[in-house]
C-alpha cells in the first residue's frame, strides 16, 4: 500500500486546490477541467462536507430507521426509481437520507450465520450484542428453540433502557408488530416464530414461554410504550374475535389481547384505519395501539389510502412525533420500513423500491419536525438482500427496464442488448428465489418488466429469495452522529445510542 510521507497530503491537496480555484502555483496553469459542472460539483462537495460540523452534547431524541433489506444496490436503484419518477435520468439524483453527512457500513452476520437474519440482526442492533439466527432479545449462548435455555440469556434493549431514564418511546413498523425486528424492541424469544400461542410448543408453553403478541401487551417494555403502529392483528385476537374488518384470530387461548391493553390503559386509544389515526389527539391521548390488517400491512404501491384504509410509513410516523413531543422530556422511536425486505424476497424490486422512496420520504419529515442540535436521526438496516445492478444500459435507462446499451459511438442504442442466447435481459436481477431459472431463460422481449407485479429473474430456484450478507450502509444526523463513521459491527448501532442520549445515567 502507498502511504504519503508525513505532510505531503496535506502539500498535494494544496496544490490541487490552488491550482482548482485558477491561481498558479509555482507558475502552473489553472486545471483545464476547471469549468466542467461534474469538476465543479466536486469542489462544491468539498466545501460543503468542510462545513460540517460535529454536534456534541446529549441527544434529548433519537430516532432510528430501519430499513429491512435496505442495502447499498436498493438505495441505489431506490435512488434512480425515485428520479426517474420525477422525470429525470435518476442518476444523480440523492434520497433524503442520502444527504445525511455521517455515512459507514454495519457487519450483519450473526454468531451462527454468514448471512443474517432480522432477529439476530435486530437484537445486535437495538440490543448491543450479536446473536444466533432466529432468537429474539438473548444472548448468543441460547439454543434455538429451546424454551429452558433462555433462562438467564436474556439482553436489555434500548427501550427498556429509554423508559427507565424517563423517556417516551414508540415503535411504528409496516410489517407485523411481532415481527422480529419490533419485537427485538420489546420481546425475548428462542424462536422468533413464536408470534402467537398457538406458534409455541406446549412443551415451551408449559415452562413458560411465551409468545411475542403477549409480551408486547404484558410485558414491562411492551406495555409501557406510548405509541404502537403496525400490522398483525390477528396474532393478538382470538378465532371469535368481533373484529371490524373481519380479522380472523389466530389465538389459541381465548386471549383478545386488543381488549386487554384496552382496559389496562383506560387513557389510551386502539385504532385501525387510516382515518382513526389521523383523528387521534395527542393532547387528550396517552398511548396508541394502531394494529392495521391481519397480517403485514399492504405494500405502499397497494396501499388502499382511503379513510377505510391503511396509514403510510410517513403519516405513522407523524402521529407517533406528535404523540412522543407532547410531554417535552424526549423520545426514542423506532421506524421500521419492513416491507422492502418482503418484496425482495419476492424478486419483485418494484415493490421494493417504492417502500424505499416511502421510508425516505419519512425520514425527511423527521428532519423537518426535529432539530439536529438535539435529535439524533439513523438510518440503518439489518441485512441486505441479492439483488443487483448491471448490464451496461446507458444513462437515463428505466431501472426497471431491459438493458439499452450504448452503441461505438456512446450514443444509445434504439433495441435492447441481447445476451448469448439472443434474449434481452434486465438491469435488475437477483441471485435467487421464487422466479428463479428452471430451464431455459424466458424471452422478456414481448413484457412489461416496469409493472409493479413483475419479478425480476434469479439464478438459483428457490421457494423465496434469501438474505444476502454484504455489509449494509448507516446514515447520520445529531448528537454523536459522527461516531457513526467507518465499518463496524452491527450492534455498534446500539452503543452509540447510548452514549449519544446518555441512557445510562439519564433520568
Amino acid at each position: 500500500m502507498r502511504r504519503w510521507p508525513r505532510g505531503a497530503a496535506a502539500a498535494a491537496a494544496a496544490v490541487v486546490v490552488a491550482s482548482c480555484s485558477g491561481s498558479s502555483r509555482r507558475g502552473e496553469p489553472a486545471l483545464e477541467q476547471a469549468d466542467d459542472p461534474w469538476f465543479r460539483a466536486g469542489q462544491e462537495a468539498i466545501a460543503r462536507n468542510r462545513s460540517v460540523e460535529r454536534i456534541g452534547g446529549r441527544a434529548k431524541n433519537v430516532i432510528l430507521f430501519i430499513g429491512d433489506g435496505l442495502d447499498v444496490p436498493t438505495v441505489t436503484a431506490a435512488r434512480i426509481f425515485e428520479g426517474q419518477q420525477r422525470g429525470a435520468p435518476g442518476e444523480e439524483n440523492l434520497l433524503s437520507f442520502e444527504r445525511l453527512p455521517y455515512r459507514g457500513l454495519l457487519k450483519t452476520y450473526n454468531t451462527n450465520q454468514q448471512v443474517a437474519d432480522s432477529a439476530g440482526a435486530g437484537t445486535a442492533l437495538l440490543s448491543g450484542v450479536k446473536t444466533k439466527a432466529g432468537v429474539v432479545g438473548l444472548d448468543e449462548r441460547v439454543v434455538r428453540g429451546d424454551c429452558a435455555s433462555a433462562e438467564g440469556r436474556e439482553v436489555s434493549s434500548l427501550f427498556g433502557l429509554a423508559q427507565r431514564a424517563g423517556l417516551g418511546t414508540g415503535i411504528v413498523t409496516t410489517a407485523r408488530l411481532t415481527h422480529a425486528t419490533p419485537a427485538a424492541a420489546y420481546g425475548h424469544s428462542v424462536e422468533r416464530n413464536w408470534e402467537s400461542d398457538g406458534d409455541v410448543p406446549p412443551e415451551a408453553a408449559d415452562r413458560g414461554c411465551v409468545d411475542l403478541a403477549r409480551q408486547l401487551v404484558e410485558g414491562a417494555v411492551g406495555s409501557s410504550l406510548q405509541v404502537v403502529l403496525g400490522g398483525g392483528r390477528g396474532y393478538f385476537l382470538p378465532g371469535d374475535a368481533d373484529d371490524p374488518e373481519g380479522v380472523t384470530g389466530l389465538r389459541s387461548d381465548d386471549r383478545n389481547l386488543v381488549r386487554q391493553w384496552e382496559r389496562d390503559h383506560p387513557h389510551g386509544r386502539f385504532v385501525w384505519n387510516r382515518d382513526q389515526l389521523r383523528a387521534i389527539d395527542p393532547a387528550t391521548t396517552d398511548q396508541v395501539l394502531g394494529i392495521f390488517g391481519s397480517d403485514h400491512m399492504a405494500f405502499e404501491v397497494d396501499r388502499d389510502p382511503g379513510p377505510a384504509g391503511e396509514p403510510s410509513l410517513t403519516e405513522m410516523t407523524a402521529k407517533a412525533l406528535d404523540l412522543l413531543e407532547r410531554d417535552g422530556e424526549g423520545f426514542l422511536l423506532l421506524v421500521e420500513a419492513g416491507r422492502i425486505d418482503h418484496a425482495h424476497h419476492h424478486d419483485n424490486a418494484y415493490r421494493a423500491l417504492a417502500a424505499t422512496v416511502e421510508l425516505a420520504e419519512a425520514v425527511q419529515l423527521a428532519l423537518d419536525r426535529t432539530d439536529p442540535e438535539d435529535t439524533l436521526i439513523v438510518v440503518t438496516s439489518d441485512h441486505g438482500h441479492t439483488m443487483t445492478i448491471s448490464g451496461y444500459p446507458t444513462r437515463g435507462n428505466p431501472i426497471l427496464g431491459l438493458v439499452v446499451g450504448n452503441d461505438a459511438s456512446g450514443n444509445p442504442k434504439t433495441e435492447p442488448m441481447r445476451a448469448l442466447d439472443g434474449k434481452p435481459y434486465t438491469t435488475l436481477n437477483y441471485a435467487n428465489g421464487p422466479s428463479g431459472r428452471r430451464g431455459s431463460r424466458p424471452d422478456l422481449s414481448a413484457w412489461d418488466t416496469t409493472k409493479p407485479t413483475f419479478q425480476e429473474p434469479a439464478d438459483v430456484p428457490l421457494s423465496m429469495e434469501t438474505h444476502g450478507g454484504a455489509d449494509v450502509p448507516s446514515y447520520a444526523l445529531g448528537p454523536m452522529a459522527h461516531l457513526l463513521s467507518g465499518t463496524e459491527e452491527q450492534s455498534y448501532v446500539f452503543h452509540v445510542i447510548v452514549y449519544a442520549a446518555d441512557l445510562g445515567r439519564r433520568r
